[in-house]
Protein backbone atom coordinates (compact mmCIF):
# COMPACT_ATOMS: atom_id res chain seq x y z
CA UNK A 1 0.00 0.00 0.00
CA UNK A 2 3.12 2.20 0.68
CA UNK A 3 4.40 1.57 -2.55
CA UNK A 4 1.20 1.96 -4.31
CA UNK A 5 1.13 5.66 -2.60
CA UNK A 6 4.63 6.21 -3.70
CA UNK A 7 3.70 5.57 -7.04
CA UNK A 8 1.08 7.58 -7.17
CA UNK A 9 3.05 10.81 -6.06
CA UNK A 10 5.63 9.93 -8.83
CA UNK A 11 2.90 9.47 -11.82
CA UNK A 12 0.22 11.77 -10.67
CA UNK A 13 2.26 15.33 -10.71
CA UNK A 14 4.30 13.99 -14.04
CA UNK A 15 0.05 13.17 -15.29
CA UNK A 16 -1.13 16.75 -14.05
CA UNK A 17 1.73 18.68 -15.12
CA UNK A 18 1.57 17.30 -18.98
CA UNK A 19 -1.96 18.25 -19.12
CA UNK A 20 -1.22 21.63 -17.87
CA UNK A 21 1.41 21.95 -20.38
CA UNK A 22 -0.50 20.57 -23.14
CA UNK A 23 -3.63 23.14 -22.35
CA UNK A 24 -0.32 25.78 -22.02
CA UNK A 25 0.90 24.90 -24.91
CA UNK A 26 -2.05 25.68 -26.98
CA UNK A 27 -3.14 28.42 -25.52
CA UNK A 28 0.02 29.87 -25.86
CA UNK A 29 -0.14 29.25 -29.90
CA UNK A 30 -3.51 30.43 -30.23
CA UNK A 31 -2.34 33.81 -28.81
CA UNK A 32 1.30 34.01 -30.72
CA UNK A 33 -0.94 32.96 -34.24
CA UNK A 34 -3.58 35.60 -33.34
CA UNK A 35 -4.11 38.69 -35.56
CA UNK A 36 -6.74 40.24 -33.10
CA UNK A 37 -5.73 43.54 -32.25
CA UNK A 38 -6.55 42.89 -28.55
CA UNK A 39 -3.52 40.58 -28.21
CA UNK A 40 -1.59 42.64 -30.08
CA UNK A 41 1.17 44.71 -27.70
CA UNK A 42 2.09 47.21 -29.75
CA UNK A 43 -1.53 48.35 -29.60
CA UNK A 44 -0.76 49.52 -25.94
CA UNK A 45 3.02 50.02 -25.92
CA UNK A 46 5.40 51.86 -27.98
CA UNK A 47 8.08 50.16 -29.85
CA UNK A 48 10.26 51.58 -27.23
CA UNK A 49 8.34 50.96 -24.24
CA UNK A 50 8.41 47.04 -25.12
CA UNK A 51 11.85 47.24 -25.74
CA UNK A 52 12.52 48.07 -22.20
CA UNK A 53 9.58 45.64 -20.53
CA UNK A 54 11.57 42.75 -22.46
CA UNK A 55 14.89 43.51 -20.46
CA UNK A 56 12.68 43.80 -17.22
CA UNK A 57 10.79 40.43 -18.06
CA UNK A 58 14.16 38.67 -18.02
CA UNK A 59 14.95 40.67 -14.86
CA UNK A 60 11.71 39.26 -12.99
CA UNK A 61 11.77 36.03 -14.38
CA UNK A 62 15.52 35.79 -12.45
CA UNK A 63 13.56 36.74 -9.48
CA UNK A 64 11.40 34.74 -9.63
CA UNK A 65 13.44 31.66 -9.74
CA UNK A 66 15.82 33.39 -6.74
CA UNK A 67 12.34 33.69 -4.92
CA UNK A 68 11.52 29.93 -5.38
CA UNK A 69 14.76 28.87 -4.55
CA UNK A 70 14.58 30.75 -0.89
CA UNK A 71 10.96 28.85 -0.45
CA UNK A 72 12.41 25.27 -1.47
CA UNK A 73 15.10 26.01 1.45
CA UNK A 74 12.73 27.63 4.15
CA UNK A 75 9.97 24.56 3.24
CA UNK A 76 8.08 25.65 6.08
CA UNK A 77 6.66 28.56 4.18
CA UNK A 78 2.86 30.06 5.53
CA UNK A 79 2.04 31.24 2.10
CA UNK A 80 2.29 27.56 0.46
CA UNK A 81 -0.95 27.64 -1.73
CA UNK A 82 0.26 30.43 -2.98
CA UNK A 83 3.65 29.74 -3.75
CA UNK A 84 2.35 25.93 -5.08
CA UNK A 85 0.53 28.20 -7.43
CA UNK A 86 2.89 30.38 -8.59
CA UNK A 87 5.73 27.28 -8.59
CA UNK A 88 3.31 25.39 -10.93
CA UNK A 89 2.16 28.17 -13.71
CA UNK A 90 5.87 29.76 -13.78
CA UNK A 91 7.13 25.74 -14.55
CA UNK A 92 4.34 25.17 -16.72
CA UNK A 93 5.36 28.62 -18.68
CA UNK A 94 8.97 27.95 -18.83
CA UNK A 95 8.16 24.33 -20.20
CA UNK A 96 6.26 25.46 -22.81
CA UNK A 97 8.89 28.37 -23.38
CA UNK A 98 11.87 25.50 -23.95
CA UNK A 99 12.91 24.29 -27.72
CA UNK A 100 12.31 20.57 -27.80
CA UNK A 101 14.77 19.78 -30.58
CA UNK A 102 17.60 19.36 -28.05
CA UNK A 103 17.70 16.05 -25.37
CA UNK A 104 19.02 18.77 -23.21
CA UNK A 105 15.34 20.43 -23.12
CA UNK A 106 13.96 17.21 -22.90
CA UNK A 107 15.38 16.13 -19.59
CA UNK A 108 14.58 20.10 -18.28
CA UNK A 109 11.21 18.94 -19.21
CA UNK A 110 11.40 16.59 -16.74
CA UNK A 111 13.01 18.45 -13.82
CA UNK A 112 10.61 21.30 -14.48
CA UNK A 113 7.68 19.09 -12.83
CA UNK A 114 6.63 20.57 -9.93
CA UNK A 115 6.10 17.51 -7.63
CA UNK A 116 6.26 18.82 -4.31
CA UNK A 117 3.32 21.98 -5.53
CA UNK A 118 1.01 19.47 -7.39
CA UNK A 119 1.32 16.60 -4.22
CA UNK A 120 0.35 19.91 -1.48
CA UNK A 121 -2.96 21.14 -4.23
CA UNK A 122 -4.14 17.25 -4.40
CA UNK A 123 -3.09 15.10 -1.73
CA UNK A 124 -2.68 17.94 0.99
CA UNK A 125 0.84 16.64 2.43
CA UNK A 126 4.35 17.89 1.67
CA UNK A 127 6.91 16.05 -0.61
CA UNK A 128 9.52 14.48 1.96
CA UNK A 129 11.79 13.55 -0.71
CA UNK A 130 14.65 15.52 -0.29
CA UNK A 131 16.66 14.99 -3.75
CA UNK A 132 13.56 16.54 -5.92
CA UNK A 133 14.13 19.79 -3.42
CA UNK A 134 17.88 19.79 -4.95
CA UNK A 135 17.22 19.09 -7.84
CA UNK A 136 15.08 21.98 -8.52
CA UNK A 137 17.42 24.09 -6.65
CA UNK A 138 20.21 23.25 -9.68
CA UNK A 139 17.22 23.67 -12.59
CA UNK A 140 16.22 27.14 -11.35
CA UNK A 141 19.97 28.21 -11.12
CA UNK A 142 20.50 27.29 -14.50
CA UNK A 143 17.41 29.17 -15.37
CA UNK A 144 18.40 32.56 -13.76
CA UNK A 145 21.65 32.05 -15.73
CA UNK A 146 20.17 31.64 -18.98
CA UNK A 147 17.64 34.22 -18.17
CA UNK A 148 20.60 36.97 -17.47
CA UNK A 149 22.34 35.82 -20.85
CA UNK A 150 19.11 36.27 -22.75
CA UNK A 151 19.16 39.89 -21.04
CA UNK A 152 22.59 40.58 -21.66
CA UNK A 153 22.01 39.29 -25.27
CA UNK A 154 19.22 40.99 -26.04
CA UNK A 155 20.11 44.31 -24.85
CA UNK A 156 23.70 44.33 -26.64
CA UNK A 157 21.51 43.02 -29.71
CA UNK A 158 19.30 45.87 -29.62
CA UNK A 159 21.53 48.83 -28.49
CA UNK A 160 19.46 49.37 -25.34
CA UNK A 161 21.39 50.56 -22.37
CA UNK A 162 21.99 48.37 -19.13
CA UNK A 163 20.32 51.41 -16.88
CA UNK A 164 17.53 49.20 -16.35
CA UNK A 165 19.51 46.59 -14.15
CA UNK A 166 20.09 49.27 -11.99
CA UNK A 167 16.31 49.08 -10.77
CA UNK A 168 17.06 45.60 -10.53
CA UNK A 169 19.42 45.92 -8.34
CA UNK A 170 18.08 48.24 -6.34
CA UNK A 171 14.91 46.45 -6.14
CA UNK A 172 17.09 43.13 -5.14
CA UNK A 173 18.67 44.35 -2.88
CA UNK A 174 15.97 45.82 -0.93
CA UNK A 175 13.95 42.47 -1.42
CA UNK A 176 17.07 40.25 0.52
CA UNK A 177 17.58 43.56 3.11
CA UNK A 178 13.38 43.72 3.96
CA UNK A 179 13.52 39.53 3.89
CA UNK A 180 16.40 39.24 6.88
CA UNK A 181 16.11 43.06 8.88
CA UNK A 182 12.05 42.37 8.84
CA UNK A 183 12.30 38.63 9.37
CA UNK A 184 9.36 38.21 6.79
CA UNK A 185 8.92 35.49 4.32
CA UNK A 186 10.02 35.81 0.54
CA UNK A 187 6.91 36.75 -0.68
CA UNK A 188 5.31 39.38 1.96
CA UNK A 189 9.34 41.11 1.32
CA UNK A 190 8.79 41.05 -2.52
CA UNK A 191 5.30 43.03 -1.74
CA UNK A 192 6.71 45.39 0.80
CA UNK A 193 9.30 46.40 -1.71
CA UNK A 194 6.94 46.49 -4.50
CA UNK A 195 4.61 48.87 -2.75
CA UNK A 196 7.39 51.27 -1.20
CA UNK A 197 9.42 51.38 -4.73
CA UNK A 198 6.01 52.27 -6.15
CA UNK A 199 5.47 54.55 -3.69
CA UNK A 200 2.40 53.22 -2.45
CA UNK A 201 3.64 52.72 1.03
CA UNK A 202 5.27 49.86 2.80
CA UNK A 203 2.15 47.69 4.31
CA UNK A 204 1.79 44.13 2.91
CA UNK A 205 -1.49 44.12 0.89
CA UNK A 206 -3.47 41.31 1.03
CA UNK A 207 -4.16 38.22 3.82
CA UNK A 208 -3.95 35.39 1.52
CA UNK A 209 -0.82 34.59 -0.35
CA UNK A 210 -3.22 34.91 -3.44
CA UNK A 211 -4.14 38.05 -2.68
CA UNK A 212 -0.85 39.07 -2.12
CA UNK A 213 0.50 38.24 -5.16
CA UNK A 214 -2.74 39.79 -6.78
CA UNK A 215 -1.71 43.22 -5.29
CA UNK A 216 1.97 42.85 -6.65
CA UNK A 217 0.33 42.64 -10.07
CA UNK A 218 -1.77 45.14 -9.68
CA UNK A 219 1.02 47.77 -8.42
CA UNK A 220 3.47 46.64 -10.99
CA UNK A 221 1.17 47.04 -13.75
CA UNK A 222 0.26 50.29 -12.68
CA UNK A 223 3.83 51.46 -12.60
CA UNK A 224 4.28 50.59 -15.88
CA UNK A 225 1.40 51.71 -16.96
CA UNK A 226 1.78 55.19 -15.63
CA UNK A 227 5.25 55.09 -17.36
CA UNK A 228 3.52 54.39 -20.81
CA UNK A 229 0.94 57.32 -20.27
CA UNK A 230 4.00 59.73 -19.51
CA UNK A 231 5.95 58.49 -22.34
CA UNK A 232 2.67 58.60 -24.77
CA UNK A 233 1.96 62.08 -23.23
CA UNK A 234 5.24 63.25 -23.91
CA UNK A 235 5.54 61.86 -27.78
CA UNK A 236 2.21 64.23 -28.12
CA UNK A 237 3.75 66.72 -27.30
CA UNK A 238 6.51 66.30 -29.15
CA UNK A 239 4.72 65.33 -32.26
CA UNK A 240 2.89 68.56 -32.27
CA UNK A 241 5.60 70.62 -32.04
CA UNK A 242 7.27 69.11 -34.61
CA UNK A 243 4.02 69.48 -36.94
CA UNK A 244 4.13 72.88 -36.01
CA UNK A 245 7.73 73.67 -37.03
CA UNK A 246 6.92 71.25 -40.29
CA UNK A 247 4.38 73.42 -41.33
CA UNK A 248 6.06 76.88 -40.54
CA UNK A 249 8.98 75.56 -42.56
CA UNK A 250 6.83 74.47 -45.33
CA UNK A 251 5.37 78.04 -45.35
CA UNK A 252 8.88 79.38 -45.96
CA UNK A 253 9.47 77.24 -48.52
CA UNK A 254 5.94 77.76 -50.25
CA UNK A 255 7.46 82.07 -49.83
CA UNK A 256 10.84 81.00 -51.06
CA UNK A 257 9.37 78.97 -54.43
CA UNK A 258 7.02 82.14 -54.93
CA UNK A 259 10.02 84.72 -55.01
CA UNK A 260 12.20 82.79 -56.85
CA UNK A 261 9.49 82.02 -59.38
CA UNK A 262 8.46 85.29 -59.63
CA UNK A 263 12.21 86.37 -60.08
CA UNK A 264 12.94 84.09 -62.82
CA UNK A 265 8.98 86.17 -64.35
CA UNK A 266 10.78 89.46 -64.22
CA UNK A 267 14.29 88.48 -66.37
CA UNK A 268 12.19 86.45 -68.65
CA UNK A 269 10.76 89.98 -69.36
CA UNK A 270 13.29 92.07 -68.92
CA UNK A 271 14.59 89.96 -71.80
Amino acid sequence: MEIFGIVCEIIIPILVFGVLFALGKLIYERIANSESKLLNPLEYFPEEELETLKQVYYLVMMLIFFALILYIMIVQAKETFAIAILQILVSVYVAITLDYGSLKNKILFLLLVPFESIIFIVFNDYLMFWPIYLIHILVYAYFIKEYFDKFRKYTETNGLGITIILLFVIVFVSFIITLFVEGVEPLNSAVMVSNAFTSNGYAILGNSGIGKLTSMVLVWSGYILSGVGTATLTAAILLKHNQKREKELNKRLDELESLIKNNNNKEKDME
